[in-house]
């Protein structure tokens, strides 16, 4: 075992995920690199402090570049907003320090190619935060389609539906202002990101997106409050994705069905621990979706329980991300999703507002 210090940028919802994460990731998958928490970056000295002293970190700052600069820092975590994310990354690149950075890579198309294009140029390791397709569940899925369990894929549908402004009365905070903080730059990555995990690549989008709120209480509304998309996979199969904060009821709902000439696969993240899957096997009378219950023996359970059925949870999700990043630095070979993993999200995400702005289909290919 060696040691190896982190920096982490942020100590908000994400930041604290990450260094919770960093501090269990040893324990639970018995990595040959143990984190120590280095340094932790927030927006303030007294902030700084604070959560120096709760997540158990060696030192505070709230300057970046000391965090990124700092000798005893040997990888680096961002859980920082979306316009912070080039600049930090790039600094960080420049030294030869891994980097992983939380979901959507950048604030904008030309971000996530200039960190994927330095990341790749200076051959460091870099990884991008896309965790909800990392439960076992989802990872049984992704192994079911592999192996053609369900046959030849004709069509997906996804979704990532949430409910945070479905109050008109909310009041307006950053997330309301530009478009890289709307529906399309915050949720929609995760759900595109799961469809290209599961499916493959995607050939040519045609979407929409509203503003349904406005205004809210303390300002007016710039970005899109839901959004929807057809899309064709390069497989052939065809596709349909929604992606909304106002989705009145829905906390979690990163949801996919998936049907093939032979099954069909749905999954819904509120019920993260079971997997539904139908088969087209056997007498008619007899056939219909059978409720898998994860357990030791699908991708990732085990480590941290020996139960089947009694699950695993969200902030597990986050320290199997933690895992694969020790284990990219250890091996210096790259683990996805990557840096360009992280971009081409972005290019999907760009060819379907450019494509509601036209009212036309856009081919990804067009968007670099």
């Amino acid at each position: 075992m060696k040691q190896i210090g982190i920096g982490i940028l942020g100590g908000g919802y994400m930041g604290k995920a990450h260094a919770v994460a960093m501090s269990s990731v040893g324990a639970v998958f018995q990595t040959a690199l143990r984190p120590r928490l280095e340094m932790i970056c927030a927006s303030t000295k007294e902030s700084a402090e604070r959560y120096r002293a709760d997540f158990g970190f060696a030192t505070a700052t709230h300057e970046w570049r000391e965090l990124v600069g700092n000798p005893k820092v040997d990888a680096i975590v961002i859980a920082t907003p979306q316009k912070t994310h080039r600049e930090i990354a790039l600094a960080a690149i420049a030294l030869g320090k891994p980097v992983f950075c939380e979901k959507p890579l950048g604030a904008s198309l030309g971000d996530s190619a200039a960190m994927a294009d330095a990341a790749q140029a200076a051959n460091v390791i870099n990884m991008v935060g896309f965790n909800y397709i990392r439960t076992p569940a989802s990872q049984f899925a992704r192994d079911l389609i592999a192996k053609g369990e369900i046959g030849d894929i004709t069509w997906f549908r996804g979704e990532h539906t949430e409910d945070f402004y479905a109050n008109p009365q909310e009041p307006a905070t950053w997330r309301t202002s530009g478009m890289a903080n709307g529906t399309m730059g915050d949720l929609a990555p995760h759900m595109i990101n799961a469809a290209l995990a599961l499916m493959g690549p995607i050939a040519r989008v045609m979407g929409e997106y509203e503003t349904v709120h406005k205004s809210r209480p303390g300002g007016d509304v710039d970005n899109d409050d839901h959004a929807q998309m057809m899309c064709r996979f390069d497989n052939g199969a065809m596709g349909q994705m929604y992606f909304s904060r106002i989705a009145t009821g829905r906390k979690m709902g990163y949801a996919y069905e998936i049907t093939g000439t032979k099954g069909a696969i749905r999954f819904d993240q509120e019920d993260q621990n079971a997997l539904w899957l139908y088969r087209m096997d056997g007498p008619e009378s007899e056939r219909g979706f059978r409720k898998i219950l994860t357990g030791p023996a699908h991708p990732d359970y085990a480590p941290f329980c020996q139960g089947p059925g009694h699950g695993t949870g969200y902030q597990d999700q986050i320290i199997i991300e933690a895992r694969d990043f020790l284990r990219a630095i250890e091996t210096g070979e790259m683990i996805w999703p990557t840096f360009r993993d992280g971009h081409e999200v972005n290019r999907i995400v760009a060819a379907t507002l450019a494509s509601a702005q036209s009212g036309s289909w856009k081919e990804i290919k067009d968007f670099d």
